[in-house]
């Protein structure tokens, strides 16, 4: 790693904590009010989109590490369901960016960025309806001691979660992005 890449990572990285940590913007969900929309992913997609997936993936990483030592919430690994849900959408972001940039010309920018976002969509919501079934029947700390009823009640709030919360944390990683993108060159 050289070092604009390190100097990326460390401004990307203390920008999504910061938010992450004392950013006002905390929404719940109306139909699942202990589900909140907040917005410092928006960084870790913008840093992801602008320097690469390694990049994007060490954000994340060093956001799940500062919050399970400072603040893990409610259930102590809940950090790590959101490195789930961030990193299976940067996948879906990366897996059809690939295919995208395979076939140049195909695909105008507004049909690039469509695709991208509901790929990150579907990915994060596949993954997070997996993770939630799966852990959430185990007692703290790696899940609620929920019955097998209350996860298939469960699952599909989250599920609506996730697709909403990555409808708008893509496209405005994209604008963030682009934004910096025009006013730095990025090597």
């Amino acid at each position: 790693m050289n070092t604009k890449t390190i100097a990326s990572i460390i401004i990307f990285a203390a920008l999504t904590i910061a938010l992450n940590l004392s950013s006002p913007i905390k929404i719940p969900a109306p139909y699942a009010p202990w589900l909140i929309y907040q917005i410092w992913e928006i960084p870790i997609v913008a840093a992801f989109l602008l320097y690469g997936a390694v990049v994007g993936f060490t954000i994340a990483v060093l956001n799940t590490l500062v919050l399970l030592a400072v603040f893990p919430g409610e259930l102590p690994t809940g950090p790590l369901y959101n490195l789930a849900a961030i990193l299976s959408m940067l996948l879906g972001i990366i897996v059809v960016k690939k295919i995208i940039d395979r076939h140049s010309g195909k695909f105008g920018e507004a049909s690039s960025s469509i695709l991208v976002t509901s790929s990150g969509i579907i990915f994060r919501m596949v993954a997070m309806a997996f993770v939630n079934w799966a852990f959430l029947r185990f007692p703290p700390p790696v899940g609620f001691s929920m019955p097998e009823e209350a996860i298939i009640m469960y699952v599909p709030l989250v599920v609506i979660f996730n697709a909403t919360l990555a409808i708008y944390t893509i496209p405005l990683g994209y604008f963030v992005a682009r934004a910096v993108k025009s006013g730095v060159k990025i090597t």
